[in-house]
């Protein structure tokens, strides 16, 4: 498997640099553009940053590994786009920092993997009837969401439709629930085989995105379904580099093979800004806006965190992400992951790879809660803690995403739950 791994993450590295490519060709207003000239310079420094992903053909599955290919494929694509980028910072110090940055994630994320032990351990039983409660929460919040808000739109329209309408508690129960809650029900219906169940949590899910409607409420059920599909078959390491490569690679052939006009050409425009730019290429970028905004304003400290806001003083009243979209017109709202977040934004470039390896410890506890699993299980429990990771800081995943509360229902899960064999 191990051969099999390598050869997959070679030409993800290939890939995903063909993408960049792509992007800085098509999406000049987000202040990059493509030129030969840094072509050299631009492959020597990939070439040096990919040994890093020979840490994932040596380590085992775990939500570390799941994140932290992710996270790697995201300094990957920064550390290209830098070289095209015209905004003005010390571009070798950022690459140096998300550089170290990864490694230093990698290092606890990858490799911290021992049990917790169980304090108190609940039966099958037990554990059934909280889940039950757990999707009741969840039809509630789908009853109450649906009070305030629910229309059906275009996904292309769901950025700009998305409503303030919902209060900040149904905010709350929306990202906890469709963020983590959901997924650990359909996985656990799923490997369970009970599929009419797993039906009727997909159904939840699809009822989410009109009351959100955010991109990611609709694609989840999609998402999670394909997660199962690839680990029915293959290993789920191999499933977790597949899920990140495939639509990356789509999108690339559908950039080079596909000119003229038509609907087929526009669904390929769409397909490219949805999965190659937003999905990808945005992550990425983020470090660039972050760095330069940084490089000129003055550090948070954290006081990001609404309960740190309240305690110390802090020079930004709004949300990071409006902050940025008010500094950059025109560029979105630019939520970031915690490499930009708790890392740049928080403590500056020189000292980015000391938080990040601290967050790194915490998925490493992810790691451990979850020890004793099923691999393909907490592949797709975790399905959209991974994408949300990518787009938003860990303190806000952890809370209001419902990282914490995935992490507390893989340490509470009895390792008898499952039937024998399923992994």
């Amino acid at each position: 498997m191990r051969p099999i791994l390598a050869v997959l993450i070679a030409l993800s590295i290939a890939v995903f640099c063909a993408s960049a490519v792509n992007v800085s060709k098509l999406y000049v207003g987000y202040q990059i553009g493509y030129d030969s000239r840094a072509l050299t310079p631009a492959l020597v420094t990939v070439a040096m940053f990919a040994p890093v992903f020979l840490l994932f053909v040596v380590a085992e599955f775990s939500l570390g590994y799941f994140v932290g290919f992710y996270f790697c494929s995201m300094v990957l694509g920064y550390l290209w786009l830098t070289f095209f980028t015209l905004r003005t910072y010390d571009h070798e110090m950022a690459r140096l920092s998300a550089a170290v940055s990864a490694i230093v994630f990698l290092l606890p994320a990858l490799f911290v993997r021992s049990p917790l032990p169980q304090i108190r351990k609940l039966s099958v039983k037990s554990f059934d009837r909280l889940l039950l409660v757990a999707f009741l929460v969840c039809a509630a919040t789908v009853a109450v969401g649906a009070a305030y808000n629910f229309r059906f739109v275009s996904p292309d329209d769901a950025s700009s439709l998305r409503t303030d309408a919902l209060p900040t508690s149904v905010n709350y129960l929306i990202g906890i629930t469709s963020g983590s809650l959901l997924p650990f029900l359909f996985a656990y219906c799923v490997a369970r085989n009970a599929f009419w169940r797993a039906g009727a949590v997909v159904v939840l899910m699809l009822l989410y995105y009109p009351i959100a409607v955010s991109k990611m409420t609709f694609f989840a059920p999609a998402w999670l379904i394909v997660l199962v599909a690839l680990a029915r078959f293959l290993e789920t390491r191999v499933v977790a580099v597949l899920s990140l490569l495939l639509p990356i690679v789509a999108g690339v052939l559908l950039f080079t093979f596909l000119g003229g006009s038509g609907p087929v050409v526009r669904f390929a425009g769409a397909y490219h800004l949805i999965v190659n730019f937003r999905l990808f290429a945005v992550p990425s970028l983020a470090l660039d806006l972050y760095n330069e905004f940084f490089a000129k304003h003055e550090l948070t400290y954290f006081c990001q965190i609404n309960v740190l806001k309240h305690v110390i003083g802090c020079p930004y009243q709004d949300q990071l992400g409006v902050v940025m979209l008010k500094y950059f017109p025109g560029g979105g709202t630019y939520n970031a992951s915690l490499f930009t977040t708790e890392g740049i934004a928080s403590v500056g470039v020189l000292y980015a790879p000391i938080t990040v390896f601290l967050c790194g410890v915490v998925i490493a506890f992810g790691n451990r809660a979850s020890a004793g699993l099923p691999p393909s299980f907490i592949l797709v429990s975790s399905g959209m803690l991974a994408q949300n990771l990518l787009n938003v800081p860990l303190s806000t995943v952890l809370l209001t995403h419902g990282g914490a509360l995935l992490f507390l229902l893989w340490y509470l899960m009895p390792r008898d739950a499952l039937p024998a064999g399923n992994g």
